[in-house]
């Protein structure tokens, strides 16, 4: 078997441990990953074969989970490099970046009154969007030159982002029923 529970999940995929990840590579280590833990392949396996194979399996989808999407592949290199986000006892953020929060708050939470709701909610998903982007591309820099404690700062800045991000996706649906 290929899954090595030690390897972290960049090692699991065959990837270098890098923020800029070829995802096609991803997408086909994991069929095939997927393929040689299917549990037709170990209906006739003991039963800690079969216990290693759910396990594995396991491992692997939480492994693509992470590494597919940005931000949490962008979390898991901090963690790869013990640095900790402490989103929970750490409050302390940049004022103007907690203003341009405040201000997308403001703009999504006046958006289901709005003349074009769609319209206001396009607006700020826009402002999100650049956000992301910005977030994504200052994260690379800092991983590259492995300073690990700015690219902490951008990680929870974009955590910020891709929560009102969802926010705006919620509002949307409450307003398509």
């Amino acid at each position: 078997m290929s899954v090595d529970f030690s390897n972290n999940h960049f090692e699991l995929f065959d990837l270098p441990v890098a923020f800029h990840i070829d995802e096609v590579q991803l997408s086909d280590r994991f069929q095939s990953l997927q393929r040689e833990l299917h549990p037709d392949r170990f209906a006739s396996a003991t039963a800690s074969e079969k216990r290693w194979s759910m396990q594995a399996a396991s491992l692997v989808n939480e492994a693509h989970q992470k590494l597919r999407n940005p931000l949490t592949r962008a979390s898991y290199l901090l963690e790869l490099n013990n640095i900790s986000i402490d989103e929970e006892t750490d409050t302390q953020m940049d004022p103007m970046f907690l203003m341009q929060q405040m201000e997308l708050r403001e703009a999504i939470g006046d958006a289901p009154d709005a003349a074009d709701p769609f319209a206001a909610l396009d607006k700020v998903r826009h402002s999100l969007s650049e956000g992301i982007s910005s977030c994504a591309k200052k994260f690379a820099d800092a991983s590259v030159s492995s300073s690990w404690d700015s690219a902490r700062v951008v990680v929870r800045e974009w955590q910020f982002f891709d929560k009102l991000k969802r926010e705006v996706k919620v509002i949307e649906a409450r307003l398509d029923d």
